[in-house]
């Protein structure tokens, strides 16, 4: 089985395709001419560049080639300009997409991965309770809306479809994930080496998280087994408070003095507010950026994972317990800290 996932370079799609090698399927990393490589270097990988930018050009670069499975996993998580969201994470998946139609790629799965952050603050007066697949999405940042603009899209597809075949596509919508070779999380990991650590507002937060193997056992999952058209959110299947998880990798790093400091929300939006401005002018993007704001903000990330479990067979190994530790020996043992 021939098997393509985009977006291989990074955190997520690395992981996936040491996955499917080791499952014994052809695999083949979507990469950019400029895309790194440092974590594809896997025995019986292939490379292929693609450009999602370009429909014409995609399909050049598609054309020789027939697909069993494809693993949307290429994206944008951070941006200077909000249009970039939408050119990337929205119109290169219609691109993908409409190629592989055209082609007529005989396709079992198409795996696209989303995001929690499609639903945006919802439920977020106490007690909170789970964000259900059947909850109106609300997104509110620009990343939010461009998955959710590409997932809407991907919905029109079999509804409007003439032909009676569906598109195979699959949604998964992870929550925050972490593990070895992150770069978000890492930043806290760093933070609390160098004895500090940030939180955000005085509400109580209960904030949810998957490790990377687990994002992992459920694209294979979907690939065997999604319902087509089916959506299924993703965590480890805990709720944890706000401090958890800085908790957890001050312990591994072996109880270091520190400063926690928890500032009103209004000091995260001066702050944030001022990264943007300074990000555009420097042309790079601040981790303190206005989609940020927003994420830290939110105070409910509960989620109902239940139909991934019944319809995937979906069972999350590991608990930020097991988590932390395996990833901060990683950015340990890679001279990351």
């Amino acid at each position: 089985m021939k098997i393509l996932i985009t977006g291989a370079s990074g955190f997520i799609g690395s992981f996936i395709c040491e996955e499917a090698v080791r499952q014994g399927f052809d695999t083949w990393a979507a990469v950019r001419g400029s895309s790194k490589r440092d974590f594809l270097n896997i025995d019986g990988l292939h490379f292929l560049e693609l450009d999602l930018s370009s429909q014409s050009r995609l399909e050049e670069q598609l054309r020789p080639h027939q697909f069993d499975y494809v693993v949307h996993a290429a994206g944008v998580t951070k941006c200077l300009n909000t249009d970039d969201f939408f050119r990337v994470n929205t119109e290169g998946t219609k691109n993908l997409v409409r190629v592989l139609m055209a082609l007529q790629m005989p396709l079992k799965r198409f795996v696209y991965l989303s995001s929690l952050s499609i639903f945006g603050a919802i439920r977020e007066q106490q007690p909170y309770t789970e964000i259900k697949d059947t909850d109106t999405p609300q997104p509110n940042t620009a990343y939010g809306k461009s998955k959710l603009e590409a997932e809407r899209w991907l919905d029109t597809l079999n509804s409007a479809s003439s032909t009676g075949e569906p598109f195979p596509y699959i949604v998964l919508r992870p929550t925050g994930v972490y593990g070895p070779r992150e770069r978000d999380y890492f930043l806290m990991v760093q933070s609390i080496k160098q004895h500090s650590d940030f939180a955000v507002g005085f509400t109580r937060q209960d904030i949810t998280f998957v490790y990377v193997l687990d994002v992992v056992q459920a694209v294979f999952l979907a690939l065997e087994r999604g319902e087509v058209g089916h959506k299924y959110f993703l965590s480890d299947g805990e709720v944890y408070q706000s401090t958890t998880f800085s908790d957890l990798i001050r312990r591994e790093l072996g109880n270091p003095w520190w400063i926690r400091i928890t500032a009103p929300v209004w000091v995260l939006r001066v702050v944030t507010w001022f990264g943007d401005k300074i990000g555009h002018l420097r042309g790079k993007i601040s981790a303190l950026n206005n989609d940020k704001y927003h994420i830290l903000k939110q105070r409910n990330w509960r989620c109902d994972i239940e139909p991934a479990r019944r319809e995937l067979g979906y069972n999350p190994q590991y608990t930020l317990e097991r988590g932390v530790p395996l990833t901060v020996k990683w950015y340990q043992d890679n001279g990351w800290i």
